[in-house]
């Protein structure tokens, strides 16, 4: 299922068109997916607006190609978006935080631009989210993206100082004190890991090493001569 009947590419299987019962349909299952996380014990919940997933997929004019109320205008593409995470945020308690990853650009022509992504963070702002993790691309195979370590930042400093929403950066973040610095410059409020903790699980306090603050982490005694003593 997608916004519209159209393959990602040549040779890929078509999509079906999602009609307004399954739009509420999906919206629902998104708001009992909230409720069961939940109930799981998890603190914090994000939404996937990014990497060619459903809801990015409407808000992108490359993948979005209705004529109906859902697409368009940026307005009309982020409806369905924006009524799934006013659904998660009624199902979600208030004093818990909930989160957006966002593809803020498409890296392609006539994709999703770092102008929309402002006015859609003010809406989801207002909606109830917390933060916006930035991420970009992946919702088209022809792609120019300019990667290099902490590429994101810069669009996670617009959100940031523009909108007033609090930001996490993500991509090609491995160096912790690159990490830091993007804290301490106000890029974003956190930074978000994936390949830097699969191939480290014990980052955090090989970080803590490298930025002289294993006094400011719990780290188990028999552990700690480890990272604080190279010899």
């Amino acid at each position: 299922m997608a916004p519209s009947a159209v393959p990602y590419q040549q040779g890929w299987p078509q999509p079906r068109e999602l009609d307004h019962e399954n739009l509420l349909q999906v919206t629902e299952e998104f708001a009992a997916a909230s409720r069961r996380a939940f109930d799981a014990g998890f603190k914090v919940l994000e939404a996937h607006f990014a990497h060619g997933y459903l809801l990015h997929q409407f808000l992108s004019p490359l993948s979005n190609r209705r004529t109906d109320e859902f697409g368009g205008s940026l307005e009309n593409r982020a409806r369905f978006p924006l009524m799934v995470i006013r659904a998660m945020r009624a199902a979600w308690p208030a004093h818990l935080p909930l989160f957006v990853r966002l593809s803020v650009v498409d890296w392609a022509d006539g994709g999703l631009d770092l102008d929309e992504s402002l006015t859609l963070a003010s809406w989801l702002k207002e909606a109830g989210v917390d933060l916006v993790d930035c991420s970009s691309g992946s919702v088209v195979p022809k792609e120019k993206i300019p990667l290099s370590p902490g590429y994101h930042a810069p669009f996670a400093r617009q959100i940031r100082e523009r909108t007033g929403m609090a930001t996490g950066v993500v991509g090609l973040i491995f160096d912790p004190t690159l990490a830091s610095a993007l804290i301490q410059d106000g890029s974003a409020d956190f930074i978000f890991l994936a390949r830097a903790m699969l191939r480290d699980p014990y980052w955090p306090r090989t970080a803590a090493a490298v930025l002289q603050a294993t006094n400011d982490i719990d780290i188990p005694t028999q552990y700690r001569w480890a990272l604080e003593r190279s010899l």
